[in-house]
């Protein structure tokens, strides 16, 4: 079996995409993975792994559209 995606556990994720612009820390994912708003993730047994493509997607879905020009200063 061959797995095509990137895997990251929390810490990476948060820093994966912080470097993409989002800052997030590790603990608000812990939080979201428990409350719901976050990004799609993977338990391995214990463990909590989020893929490359699944951050991706959660962090464009956060994109918004400024729509005024005070929002734009």
């Amino acid at each position: 079996m061959t797995i095509s995606h990137q895997y990251l556990d929390r810490k990476a994720a948060a820093e994966w995409l912080t470097a993409c612009g989002l800052t997030i820390k590790a603990s608000t994912l812990a939080k979201m993975m428990t409350v719901g708003g976050g990004p799609r993730a993977t338990k391995w047994g214990r463990l909590v792994r989020y893929a490359e493509s699944d951050l991706e997607a959660w962090a464009a879905g956060r994109l918004r559209v400024v729509t005024s020009s005070s929002e734009a200063a």
